[in-house]
């Protein structure tokens, strides 16, 4: 249709919408072309904070690459990545869900590992870490066969792939639960970091004077044949950032209570001095083990650089 006012614009574009063979792609479309421009007619967006738009758009293009993805950093902080995992799990949202955040670190190909086996490819400083992790049905029943990927940052808050230093899929394993549906391994104890901010999102973070810490955690992906991909993060009860965490991650159900231990002795390997354990369960959803989309595929060549710490506000 020719177009005369303002008005008219959005009915012609609703109208080519509807030319959509598929019916979700008809229904995504509609609504996205209702909410955005009821939000530029709302906000009386102007010329120019639309050029701007255009321009951070185009900013987290640029800043993605093989080992960095700016538009899951940016969606992670705009709460979009939660709300879209907590609609769908726990019963779409309604109950629940040890299901959590993917993250931009995620790499397919972790080595396989044996159940007591090590996440640590290079020497790696760290407190150690014993963890035990239970899956299982919404029945409650154990999860036998499922394959369990786990990745996390070393003690300076860098995951393998932002660390040309650090050993190839270092702090990056993926085990198989056995007849009681657990799994249990060694590591170090992850720290909260700072995410990156030499890109669109950190501008929005100092805009909005919030900080940039992610509290620690270790990330788990479960698959296994009848049920959904389950991709989760287990945050440390002990982090002073858990309220206000940058990525919107953090849930009651998800806090995990890492235990300090001084003078008993590891469940196994060879360790002096204070040690910590974890024991977490995870229940999943019944589905198709489809896994994600790969944020990242390759590692950086260069070290990486101090990340400043924003002071929240």
């Amino acid at each position: 249709m020719i177009i005369k006012t303002q008005a008219d614009v959005t009915p012609a574009v609703l109208a080519e919408m509807a030319r959509a063979e598929d019916p979700r792609t008809r229904e995504i479309m509609t609504s996205l072309i209702k909410h955005l421009h009821g939000f530029i007619r709302e906000t009386k967006l102007s010329e120019q904070e639309f050029q701007q738009a255009c321009a951070i758009i185009n900013r987290i293009g640029q800043k993605s690459n093989e080992s960095h993805n700016e538009a899951v950093l940016m969606c992670g902080s705009l709460g979009v990545s939660s709300l879209v995992c907590l609609i769908n799990n726990g019963d779409n949202g309604n109950t629940e869900t040890t299901a959590n955040l993917l993250g931009p670190f995620w790499r397919m190909e972790s080595p396989q590992t044996a159940n007591g086996g090590s996440l640590l490819r290079s020497p790696t400083p760290g407190t150690p870490l014993f963890v035990e992790a239970f899956v299982k049905d919404r029945a409650g029943r154990p999860v036998a066969g499922a394959e369990v990927d786990v990745w996390h940052c070393n003690e300076d808050g860098y995951y393998e792939n932002q660390d040309p230093s650090q050993a190839e899929m270092n702090l990056r394993g993926k085990l198989t639960t056995d007849a009681e549906g657990k799994i249990w391994f060694s590591t170090i104890k992850p720290i909260g970091y700072p995410i990156p901010l030499d890109g669109p999102t950190g501008d929005l973070l100092r805009t909005l004077r919030r900080h940039n810490m992610r509290p620690a955690h270790l990330h788990f992906l479960v698959t296994r044949q009848g049920f959904k991909a389950h991709i989760s993060q287990v945050y440390s009860s002990d982090d002073p950032n858990l309220e206000t965490d940058s990525q919107f991650g953090v849930t009651e159900r998800l806090i995990g209570h890492y235990v300090r231990h001084d003078n008993e002795p590891a469940p196994y390997g060879d360790v002096t001095g204070p040690w910590f354990s974890l024991s977490f369960t995870f229940e999943l959803d019944p589905g198709e083990p489809k896994l994600p989309r790969v944020p990242i595929t390759g590692k950086s060549a260069t070290p990486p650089q101090p990340i400043e710490r924003l002071v929240r506000a």
